[in-house]
């Protein structure tokens, strides 16, 4: 289940997922849009949010078929052991790592973990160089290959060096603990 309150969870299972129906159902058929009944056939294919995928599975009502960058035989897979540093992740989906572990749970595929970890360990070690080295100009540019949380560990990344060359610069050496400024009280 989501979770509540945070907006990335919820954009994330907004992400499509490829799906075929099970069984035939009446007043859905805006999920199929081939033709103008308001029914789905068995054995229709469908680009389903997340979200409703998952209750429509859990209920044995349609298949998921795994999106394409998370299939073993996908060319995503390739390209991220050949070079995972300039693989545009984001193309493929902005919540690349979250959907991949959501849709691995929930079809207890062993295979799509692994792939995710190798892929993040990878790209981990570049982002993070890249937010210390890289020039304003060539920001934005990076910053269209990365997903979600890569951005985020970016941001991450150059806001914490930032604050090294202020402290570097004369900002304050040392700061007193919040705890040790209170004053015991006298029993």
């Amino acid at each position: 289940m989501a979770n509540y309150y945070d907006i990335d969870d919820i954009l994330a299972e907004e992400e499509l997922v490829p799906t075929v129906f099970q069984h035939g159902a009446n007043g859905v058929g805006l999920f199929d849009s081939s033709d103008d009944a308001d029914k789905v056939e068995a054995g229709s294919r469908a680009e389903l949010p997340f979200w409703l995928v998952r209750e429509l599975y859990l209920r044995q009502l349609v298949s998921i078929r795994v999106p394409p960058c998370f299939d073993r035989e996908s060319k995503t897979r390739e390209e991220i052991a050949a070079d995972a540093a300039h693989v545009d992740l984001r193309s493929r989906s902005p919540y690349f790592y979250e959907l991949g572990c959501k849709i691995a749970l929930l079809i207890r595929d062993r295979t799509i973990g692994p792939f995710l970890l190798v892929a993040f360990q990878t790209r981990y070690r570049d982002v993070l160089v890249k937010a210390h080295a890289l020039t304003l100009t060539m920001t934005p540019k990076y910053l269209t290959l990365l997903t979600n949380e890569e951005t985020k560990l970016y941001e991450a990344g150059q806001s914490s060096i930032a604050a090294f060359k202020k402290w570097r610069m004369g900002g304050p050496r040392f700061q007193v603990a919040p705890v040790l400024g209170r004053k015991r009280k006298l029993t």
